[in-house]
C-alpha cells in the first residue's frame, strides 16, 4: 500500500500550503528518510520573505535543510543495511567532477548552486529523498532532536577546521545565536586560554558560559579588547560584525566569517586588513570533512545541541513556527518542526 505523506510547499514569497500525496520511491543511489525533526533558521526566513539572493532559491520549493531522521527505503545500488539507521545529510548537491569538487571543496562546486531545501525538496515534510552518498550515519542511541542541528554545527565545524585553533590561544566568538553557541562548544574542545563571546542578549551570553565560554561581553564593552585575539569566529551576520571581528583580531590573527550578511552590511577596512596582515576566511555551507568533524563530535559527546532547542511544533503549525523563529524574542532559540 502506497504511503501518503505531507509537505509544506512555498509557492512564492509569503505564500505556502500543506500538501499531501504518495511517497515517491527512491531512485538509483537514493534513500528515503522519515523525517524526525527539522530546524528553522534565518535562511528559511529569507526564503519565505523573498529576500534570499537571486540564484539561491527556486520556487516552488519544500524548505528545510536542517534535519534528522531514519532511513525507511533505499533505491538500487544503495546498501539495504542503511534501512532503520538514524541519519543526517549534507545539503549541497555538488557535481563531484569539477576541479573544486575534486579538491574536496564541494561548497565551491563550479556547476552551480544546488541545495536541499532551497533548490531541491527539503525536510519540512514527512519524508525526504536524497542521494545516499550525502548521508552521515548516527549512533543508534542518538537524540534525534539534537541531531537536527548538525547542519549548522557542520557550518561551524568548517570554520573551526579552517581556523585551526591551537591550545592556549585567545579566541573570540561574535554572536551567541545557534551558530555561535555551537562554535563555543567546538572551540572549547581546543583548550583556549580565553574564549570570549560577544552578544548584546544577556540570556544568550549566560548560556554561552554554560557551554564553555570563559567570558561574555556586550558589543560596546568588547571594544576595549580590540587587537587581542588569535582567532575570531563571526557568527551573527549583523551589519557591523564583520568589521568588528577584524578589529578584535590581533596583528597576524585569523578571522572566520560564518554569518549570512545582507546587502548594506559594513565592509572591512582595507587599510586595517593590510597593515594588520589578517587572514580572513568566509564560510558558506559545509564540505564533507566539516560534516564528518561535526558528526564525530556529536557521537562522542563533545557537541550537545539539545540545550539550544526551545520550541517544537507540528508540521501544520508552520506559519506559527516561522513567526516564532523570526520574532527575536529572548526566550526563542532553535525552533523545530516535528512531522
Amino acid at each position: 500500500m502506497t504511503k501518503t505523506v505531507r509537505a509544506i510547499v512555498i509557492d512564492k514569497p509569503g505564500e505556502h500550503r500543506l500538501v499531501t500525496g504518495p511517497a515517491a520511491e527512491p531512485g538509483p543511489g537514493e534513500a528515503r528518510i522519515a523525517v524526525y525533526a527539522a530546524g528553522i533558521c534565518a535562511s528559511d526566513r529569507e526564503l519565505y520573505d523573498g529576500t534570499r539572493a537571486e540564484g539561491y532559491v527556486r520556487y516552488p520549493v519544500i524548505p528545510g535543510h536542517e534535519w534528522s531522521g531514519t532511513v525507511e527505503a533505499v533505491g538500487e545500488g544503495v546498501n539495504p543495511a542503511l534501512i532503520g539507521r538514524k541519519v543526517v545529510g549534507e545539503g549541497f548537491r555538488a557535481c563531484l567532477t569539477c576541479e573544486r569538487c575534486r579538491e574536496g571543496a564541494t561548497t565551491l562546486c563550479t556547476s552551480g548552486y544546488d541545495e536541499t531545501g532551497f533548490t531541491q525538496p527539503g525536510a519540512f515534510a514527512d519524508v525526504l529523498t536524497v542521494p545516499a552518498r550525502l548521508l552521515h550515519v548516527l549512533d543508534d542511541d542518538t537524540d534525534p532532536r539534537a541531531a537536527a542541528l548538525l547542519e549548522p554545527a557542520a557550518v561551524v565545524a568548517a570554520a573551526v577546521l579552517a581556523g585551526e585553533p591551537r591550545p592556549g590561544e585567545r579566541i573570540a566568538v561574535v554572536g551567541a545565536g545557534t551558530l555561535g553557541l555551537l562554535a563555543v562548544q567546538l572551540l572549547a574542545a581546543s583548550s583556549p586560554a580565553e574564549l570570549l563571546v560577544i552578544d548584546p542578549r544577556v540570556g544568550r551570553a549566560e548560556q554561552s558560559l554554560r557551554m564553555g565560554a570563559t567570558r561574555v561581553l556586550g558589543p560596546a564593552d568588547a571594544e576595549a579588547r580590540y587587537g587581542r585575539y588569535d582567532m575570531v569566529v563571526e557568527t551573527a551576520g549583523a551589519a557591523s560584525t564583520a568589521g568588528n571581528a577584524c578589529l578584535l583580531a590581533r596583528r597576524g590573527g585569523r578571522v572566520l566569517l560564518t554569518g549570512m550578511f545582507e546587502p548594506g552590511a559594513q565592509g572591512i577596512d582595507p587599510v586595517h586588513l593590510s597593515v594588520s596582515q589578517l587572514t580572513i576566511r568566509s564560510i558558506f555551507g559545509a564540505p564533507p570533512a566539516a560534516w564528518t568533524h561535526a558528526v564525530r563530535a556529536f557521537n562522542t559527546g563533545l557537541l550537545d545541541p539539545a540545550p539550544l532547542i526551545t520550541h517544537e511544533l507540528a508540521l501544520h503549525d508552520f506559519a506559527k513556527a516561522m513567526a516564532l523563529a523570526g520574532s527575536g524574542a529572548p526566550d526563542v532559540g532553535k525552533v523545530l518542526l516535528r512531522p
